[in-house]
């Protein structure tokens, strides 16, 4: 298995992980850069932001949560999206196991 292909499959596990833990839990700044970082791995530093959310002020916080990773590449998005859900796992004593 290449190192793509695992990096590829542990962030697939983690988008799992993330979506399951308490949003409750979790506070909208950390959830900004999962969301973020989600993206910057998903769909690349071409594609432009947009949003239907006709939410201005959300949608402000997002643009700001992407401007912080465009330069980051795709693998090095899904690293970082991967790491923080072990951070998160661990920062917040979530019962569930590390990837």
């Amino acid at each position: 298995m290449s190192k793509t292909t695992t990096l590829h499959t542990r962030f697939l596990k983690a988008f799992e992980v993330a979506n399951s833990m308490d949003d409750i839990l979790i506070p909208i700044d950390l959830r900004l850069q999962f969301y973020a970082f989600y993206k910057q791995a998903t769909v690349s530093t071409s594609a432009f932001y947009s949003s239907n959310d006709p939410d201005q002020m959300r949608n402000a916080f997002k643009m700001n949560a992407m401007l912080q990773v465009r330069n980051l590449s795709i693998d090095e998005a899904k690293l970082a999206y991967v790491e923080l859900v072990n951070e998160t796992i661990k920062k917040y004593n979530i019962d569930i196991e590390f990837i």
